[in-house]
């Protein structure tokens, strides 16, 4: 089967289940950025020299493809979806950024103001997917159906991504 369906020639696109819906829906712009970031974030990994950035940003990359899923199944499939055995977001992925975040500031790498981004290719890598997920948060929160803990997820996700950076430019 060749990738180039034709389905989407009418400017509808494929939720899961069979659900047809505009390439301008809301639900497809939230998880059209997550993929946007996903992307960005394998640039990112690409670009890190450090097996501890390598390692962090595949799983956050992997944990994002559940992002995803969940954001391409409308609501009322939900329950169809879980029991289809696929995962959705729930409070333990937010629960391993934290330990990131704390692990990062352990490093003596904390806030301390504005950055100004390119210190180094790592570093504006991980800058360009903070403010892709910071479109991500906003886009996720435009859905009049927005789960919460995704929400949550994105937000500490953003943080996390920040101070990766700057981990970035100090290591």
């Amino acid at each position: 089967m060749s990738i180039a369906t034709k389905k989407g020639d009418d400017g509808s696109t494929g939720l899961m289940y069979n659900r047809r819906v505009s390439k301008c829906h809301p639900r497809v712009e939230a998880y059209g950025t997550v993929d946007e970031l996903n992307a960005a974030l394998g640039l990112a990994r690409s670009a890190a020299q450090a097996p501890f950035l390598r390692d962090h940003l595949l799983a956050i990359q992997k944990d994002l493809v559940t992002v995803m899923g969940e954001l391409a199944t409308l609501p009322e499939d939900l329950p169809r979806y879980v029991q289809g055995g696929f995962t959705v977001v729930t409070p333990e992925l937010t629960v391993r950024l934290d330990g990131l975040v704390s692990t990062i500031e352990g490093q003596n790498v904390s806030f301390k103001g504005w950055a100004t981004p390119g210190e180094n290719p790592s570093a504006a890598a991980l800058d360009v997917a903070r403010t892709i997920c910071r479109r991500a948060e906003r886009r996720v929160c435009a859905l009049p159906e927005a789960k919460a803990e995704i929400i949550i997820y994105l937000n500490r996700l953003s943080d996390a991504l920040w101070l990766m950076a700057r981990w970035a430019e100090s290591n």
